[in-house]
């Protein structure tokens, strides 16, 4: 399956079935996020899955506090892959709600639709990239809700002391250099990797090290010199206090991927005000809030829910 989006949130084939079963009859360990049931519930149940890991945990647990605030039961299952809450009968179908990344999910109903090889329908055109995406859920019986300005796209890091000496202050600044690049061991030549980095910034790739995305493996290798480019995500906390800086993707090779809710269509025709509960914080949510929110998660170990509940209040979305 060819995916434009972050491929470590995305591929665990191996898992697909032992996990498909395992959510349409419990959450997942302690480790990450188990079933949960909120109090109340005078306006009905809801069901919200999404993938595990700690950003869309965060959002997921986001997603709990609006609902549980505004008198929904409300039930959190998180799973490994995408492919796993998209299985038929789970979303939409056990599942009412998702968290999800605008180009990841236009990209992989594509796949579902006309198959692995289909060319990607994203691209960084936000409304476009929505437009595709729409028609392609509403095919499956969701609906993707308001956009939030907050994007996790893949990016690309240096240390702090090579951008100074280099004068970098985007990837454009590194235009006829040579440079080793640490990331995901499918980089080469994807057009939001490795191959975008050459044909459209003409940066020379002279090597690609297959160490991960936003792995420990990664950042120990820029850090250590043996690489001087480093793969993550925009939204990657933890950069600072190692010594490391993004380089902005100011010619645009990277799919918008804003977070938004994906709802669906039939439970939200049923509970038209969830649009309203969850815009709202898709209204306020920025790239730089999910830095720091990842960062407390990552740097200063705070659990996602409690991480959750704070931003939402600062916000005044709980009042």
């Amino acid at each position: 399956m060819h995916v434009r989006r972050n491929s470590h949130r995305l591929l665990a084939a191996t898992a697909v079935v032992a996990l498909a079963i395992g959510l349409a009859g419990c959450g997942t360990s302690d480790d990450n996020k188990t079933a949960t049931s909120s109090s109340g519930g005078d306006k009905g149940h809801v069901t919200i899955s999404g993938q595990n890991f700690p950003e869309a945990t965060l959002v997921a647990d986001m997603y709990d506090e609006l609902l549980d605030h505004a008198g929904y039961d409300v039930t959190v299952k998180l799973v490994g892959t995408r492919d796993v809450y998209m299985a038929k009968g789970q979303f939409p179908g056990s599942i009412d709600v998702v968290p999800e990344y605008l180009g990841g999910v236009a990209d992989y109903l594509n796949t579902l639709a006309n198959g692995s090889n289909a060319k990607p329908v994203s691209s960084p055109d936000v409304d476009k990239t929505l437009q595709a995406a729409q028609k392609l859920a509403n095919a499956k019986g969701i609906t993707l809700l308001t956009p939030s300005e907050a994007t996790d796209a893949n990016a690309f890091f240096v240390t702090k002391k090579y951008a100074q000496a280099n004068n970098l202050t985007d990837l454009s600044s590194l235009k006829g250099k040579s440079v080793v690049l640490a990331a995901a061991a499918d980089c080469k030549g994807r057009t939001d990797c490795a191959g975008g980095l050459e044909q459209t910034y003409g940066i020379k790739i002279s090597k690609v090290l297959g160490l991960g995305f936003a792995t420990d493996q990664t950042y120990q290798s820029v850090l250590k010199g043996e690489s001087q480019l480093g793969e993550t995500s925009t939204t990657d906390g933890s950069l600072d206090a190692q010594g490391l800086q993004l380089l902005p993707d100011d010619q645009g090779i990277q799919p918008a991927q804003n977070l938004l809710p994906a709802v669906s269509t039939a439970f939200l025709a049923k509970h038209p005000d969830v649009k309203t509960i969850l815009d709202k914080l898709s209204a306020v949510l920025t790239t730089d809030d999910l830095v720091k929110l990842n960062g407390e998660i990552g740097n200063e170990r705070k659990k996602p829910a409690d991480v959750a509940e704070d931003y939402l209040k600062s916000k005044g979305l709980l009042d």
